[in-house]
C-alpha cells in the first residue's frame, strides 16, 4: 500500500491560480518551519489565541512537529482538524487550517491560517481561505464556515468582509499572561459566500470524504 491508501488526507490536492494546497506531511515540516521562523507577525503583538510563535527558535521545530501528529491523531469522522501547507512558487509560505466537530450534525467548519511575513499583503491570504470555503461548501457541503481574530488584527478581518463573513460576537482571551484582547468571531453561510472569479481544481477528493465518512455532494 502507499501512503495515500493508508492515510487518504494526504493524498488530497487543493489548487488556485497561484497556490497549492495539500495536507501537511512529515516531508513538509522543514519548509513550515523555516517559514514560521522567518517571521509572521510584529513581536510586539500576538494574533493567535495560542502564543506559539513565542517559543525559542531552538523549541519551535520540535513544538510544530509534535502539533502536527498530534493533529493526525485526532481526526476522526465526527471531529478533525486538517492543516495544509500552503506552497507558493516551489516553497512553502504558511498553513491554512480547516476543522469541524460534529460536523454531520452542524455542518460547520472553521477556519485558521498564517502566513511568513514575505508573502503578506499580496493576496495571498484571500486566495487561500477562498480555496478552502469552496472546498468545505462545494465538497464537503457544510452550510457554515466560522473563524475569528484579534480585534485589531484588520489584515485577518480584512479577508472575512471581502468573502462575506458577517460579524458573530466578540470575547475575551489572553494567549500571553497580563495581556487580555478582545477577540472578534466571523460566521459566514453558504449562501453569502462571495466567491471569486476562479474556481479551485480538486484532486483527490473521494478518499478523504469516505475516511471521514462525508456523502459526496454531487
Amino acid at each position: 500500500m502507499d501512503l495515500e491508501e493508508i492515510w487518504p488526507i494526504f493524498g488530497l490536492e487543493i489548487e488556485t491560480p497561484r497556490l497549492l494546497l495539500r495536507p501537511i506531511r512529515d516531508a513538509d515540516l522543514p519548509g513550515l518551519v523555516d517559514a514560521a521562523i522567518a517571521g509572521i507577525h510584529d513581536p510586539s503583538r500576538m494574533p493567535f489565541g495560542a502564543p506559539w510563535t513565542d517559543a525559542a527558535p531552538t523549541d519551535l521545530p520540535r513544538n510544530t512537529a509534535a502539533f502536527q501528529w498530534h493533529l493526525r491523531g485526532q481526526v476522526s469522522p465526527r471531529n478533525w482538524h486538517i492543516a495544509f501547507a500552503i506552497h507558493h512558487e516551489g516553497r512553502i509560505i504558511g498553513s491554512q487550517d480547516l476543522s469541524a466537530y460534529q460536523f454531520a450534525d452542524r455542518r460547520t467548519v472553521n477556519t485558521g491560517s498564517w502566513l511568513t511575513r514575505s508573502a503578506h499583503g499580496r493576496g495571498l491570504g484571500t486566495e487561500m481561505r477562498a480555496a478552502l470555503l469552496q472546498f468545505a461548501f462545494d465538497e464537503l457541503g457544510a452550510e457554515w464556515a466560522e473563524s475569528s481574530a484579534a480585534a485589531w488584527n484588520d489584515a485577518s478581518l480584512g479577508v472575512s468582509r471581502k468573502l462575506g463573513y458577517e460579524l458573530n460576537g466578540v470575547t475575551r482571551v489572553s494567549p500571553r499572561a497580563g495581556e487580555p484582547v478582545d477577540e472578534q468571531r466571523v460566521r459566514l453561510s453558504r449562501a453569502r459566500f462571495v466567491r471569486p472569479d476562479w474556481t479551485i481544481a480538486v484532486r483527490g477528493a473521494a478518499p478523504v470524504l469516505a475516511q471521514l465518512e462525508i456523502q459526496p455532494v454531487r
